[in-house]
């Protein structure tokens, strides 16, 4: 039914993002950069100039997605979460405006506004993520 993955933190980084940075391509390039493999996203505050998530839409398998895009609309980043699994991105987002919050799987699309800060903690090359989110472990 679940299972455990242990280990430390090998360091911490903090990526901060600029004006029209678009959030996953930039957190993309900077885990490659850094050289990052497994991770833990911490936190991440900030703003978007228009946002584009996806979020389950059904409860059955196989899953299917929605997508809520607005190429016009800005946000807050209230959140953000997920894992960087052997150098892949598994980011989750939460936004607000002023008639709600809402979130889901971080997809491209987002430009930062004000600003964007990322919180990763990074795991050592003893700790091995790969397969926590497939989503055909039953």
């Amino acid at each position: 039914e679940v299972y455990a993955i242990s280990g430390q933190f090998e360091r911490i980084v903090v990526l901060r993002f600029k004006y029209q940075t678009d959030l996953l391509g930039g957190l993309e390039r900077m885990v490659k950069e850094q050289r990052i493999r497994n991770a833990v996203i911490l936190a991440g505050a900030g703003s978007v100039r228009n946002y584009h998530v996806h979020s389950v839409s059904n409860r059955d398998f196989p899953s299917k997605n929605i997508y809520t895009k607005d190429p016009t609309a800005p946000a807050d980043i209230v959140s953000v979460n997920g894992y960087v699994i052997d150098g892949r991105v598994h980011a989750h987002l939460t936004l607000a405006n002023a008639e709600r919050a809402f979130g889901g799987h971080l997809e491209a699309g987002n430009p930062v506004f004000t600003f964007a800060i990322l919180t990763l903690g990074v795991f050592g090359d003893d700790v091995d993520l790969t397969g926590v989110d497939d989503k055909t472990y039953r």
